[in-house]
């Protein structure tokens, strides 16, 4: 397939300029994602590490000489994730390569349809290639992208509080896994030895349900806390959760329950020797 080689090689302004006219005609970019310099750069950038791809033939993605290559097609990649691209755009911004390279090859090969069909093939064949490795690294920047969000929103949907002098509450919302009880575990653990707080308290009233896992998992937790030498106590405790975990058959013995976070920093407040009293005269 050499005239698909050389052509690439020797990429012109002519299969730039009609690149980035079908990229136009095609709306690639709309949506405010992209500015046309960024892409038009991308795009020249692409033609010139393709053109050195090339020099011995038709790249090969998988050798040494497509390196350069892979390496351009998975920022390019990366950054459409980043910026809320799909997975469509970023292919549509190699297959409209297609239409100008098979221009320039039938205007190579006028006159024999035999090799042109086979120069043509070739030339879809790379493009596909491209197309589906770039495809194939945008969806994995994705799902590190969404990983990354997940645990962004699994800290701040378990923050920390100081309650009071010694006295650390966590909040705890939605269900309880062990990706979750890691983090849990890791960020109670690091704030009890920056305040050097006595007593946690985890309530659980926004947890919807509490099965033997979920069980599981608050008790590593108060086991952690027990070894950094303070006590635990957990609040949040409806009577439907009651019901299941007596229905369960789980074991909390030994560890303080309450129905209510007031209940429960009512308790840690005693435990730590603090009296709360109403003020005489104060209104209800």
């Amino acid at each position: 397939m050499q005239k698909t080689a050389e052509i690439l090689r020797n990429a012109d302004s002519t299969l730039f300029d009609s690149w980035v006219a079908d990229l136009q005609s095609g709306g690639w970019g709309d949506g405010g994602r992209f500015s046309e310099t960024d892409w038009r750069n991308q795009a020249a950038e692409f033609l010139k590490l393709l053109a050195a791809a090339s020099q011995d033939g038709l790249p090969d993605l998988d050798g040494n000489a497509g390196t350069a290559l892979r390496n351009n097609l998975e920022t390019l990649s990366r950054t459409m994730a980043m910026r809320g691209a799909t997975s469509g755009q970023t292919a549509t911004f190699l297959f409209s390569l297609k239409k100008p390279l098979f221009a320039q090859l039938q205007k190579a090969i006028p006159n024999d349809a035999t090799r042109l069909a086979d120069e043509i093939w070739a030339a879809n064949a790379l493009i596909d290639r491209l197309g589906l490795h770039s495809v194939s690294a945008f969806q994995k920047s994705r799902e590190e992208l969404i990983s990354r969000q997940q645990e962004e929103m699994l800290e701040l949907s378990t923050p920390v509080v100081k309650l009071w002098d010694g006295v650390l509450a966590l909040p705890m919302i939605g269900t309880l896994d062990s990706a979750r009880t890691q983090i849990v575990m890791e960020s109670l653990l690091q704030r009890i030895v920056e305040t050097g707080s006595t007593i946690a308290i985890i309530d659980i009233t926004g947890v919807p349900t509490v099965d033997t896992l979920v069980a599981q998992h608050l008790l590593k937790t108060v086991t952690a806390i027990r070894l950094m030498g303070a006590d635990c106590i957990i609040s949040g405790i409806r009577p439907q959760i009651a019901q299941t975990i007596v229905h369960l058959g789980i074991d909390l013995t030994g560890i303080s329950t309450k129905a209510s976070l007031a209940d429960a920093l009512t308790l840690a407040l005693k435990r730590s020797g603090y009296v709360v009293q109403k003020q005489a005269g104060a209104s209800a």
